[in-house]
């Protein structure tokens, strides 16, 4: 015949040692949540100043285009590099604009 074990409540010290194991598990998982979200709002933080370094950039890079495509820059080097002129008024030539013709509507039959 085999020998029945017998089934025992745990002692009084293996269940104070499951209680602190679980209170070391749930308190490793909130420091590493915790880890993490610092992490986030450091990686967070940092993306918000390359996008406001790169806003900042951008109105520099609008203003230099609107700067260098501005008529008082454009003129003279139009004149110098490309031998042009700005012509007087009496070689102006103004053409009204074409209006818009009416096109009949075809039948297809």
């Amino acid at each position: 015949m085999a020998k029945r074990r017998r089934v025992t409540a745990p002692s009084g010290r293996s269940l104070i040692a499951m209680v602190l194991l679980g209170f070391v598990l749930v308190t490793t998982g909130v420091i590493a949540r915790r880890v993490k979200g610092v992490n986030q709002a450091r990686e967070i933080r940092e993306l918000r100043q390359k996008r406001d370094a790169l806003r900042a950039e951008r109105i520099r890079l609008d203003s230099a285009i609107r700067e260098a495509s501005s008529r008082a820059r454009i003129v003279p080097i139009a004149e110098q590099r490309l031998n042009m002129h700005i012509a007087p008024p009496d070689q102006q030539v103004f053409l009204p604009r074409p209006q818009p013709s009416v096109r009949p509507k075809h039948d297809s039959l």
